[in-house]
């Protein structure tokens, strides 16, 4: 398996720390949360002449896109377009840093209601497929996550992930820890298109993000997995993770 880690676990550092942990402690890949100070408009608007260090480094980089308060799915038309944009926006942070895959969450609702939910599951696949093709123009992979195993949640299934990513012709990140919340977690093993898998433990009912080893996940699956980026919030925890996965893969 090739292994990354979320800079989740490195928030608040500049790209080039970032890099030279990663590359310091033999990391293949990297996710990069764009959240924050790492938001795609700020940074294409005032900060391109960072992004120069990213030629300097042998690692395969993915982008996670902003989702705090953003929401592909939702029956406002105004917010649905302010995600679209930004989704947009990380795709064209991507093609700045040479990065393979924008990956994204689906969405969601607020009232706990079906007919709602149908609704905005036809928003959200309206939504992605506009942001998938974009990212094809761009030569960019586009990528929907699993979400956890909460009605609230677009994509709370395997088989509706599947049917997302075929209807917007997308691929899929596998979060194994989202995964992990519903009663069939080696079903999201199953999906086709998937370009990379997320990494963490938790109870089996809340998205905890535990490092690995430490909840209920069944650290078989990982035999499945080829190319995981670890999701955790400490760093440590990430390189404690990684020498797990060593011992069982």
């Amino acid at each position: 398996m090739k292994i990354g880690f979320s800079t989740l676990a490195l928030f608040m550092k500049s790209f080039e720390d970032m890099l030279d942990q990663a590359w310091g402690d033999g990391f293949d890949l990297m996710e990069i949360l764009c959240e924050g100070p790492y938001w795609p408009r700020n940074i294409l608007e005032n900060g391109l002449k960072e992004l120069e260090i990213f030629q300097s480094y042998d690692i395969t980089i993915f982008l996670h896109s902003p989702t705090i308060d953003l929401n592909p799915a939702s029956i406002n038309p105004g917010i649905r377009e302010e995600s679209r944009l930004q989704l947009k926006e990380t795709v064209d942070l991507a093609v700045e840093i040479d990065a393979q895959t924008v990956t994204t969450h689906p969405g969601l609702i607020r009232r706990q209601d079906p007919h709602v939910r149908k609704f905005a599951l036809e928003h959200a696949i309206e939504t992605l497929t506009l942001c998938t093709d974009y990212a094809k123009d761009r030569g960019i992979n586009f990528s929907v996550e699993n979400m956890p195993h909460r009605f609230s949640y677009i994509c709370n299934s395997a088989p509706e992930l599947q049917k997302v990513i075929n209807e917007c012709g997308c691929g899929a990140t596998v979060d194994m820890g989202h995964a992990n919340t519903s009663k069939n977690p080696e079903d999201f093993l199953k999906i086709r298109n998937t370009f990379y898998y997320h990494l963490s433990d938790n109870d089996g009912v809340k998205d905890q993000h535990l490092p690995l080893g430490e909840g209920k996940m069944d650290l078989k699956l990982l035999n499945n997995i080829d190319k995981g980026i670890i999701e955790l919030n400490n760093y440590e925890n990430v390189l404690k993770s990684r020498e797990l996965i060593k011992t069982i893969t």
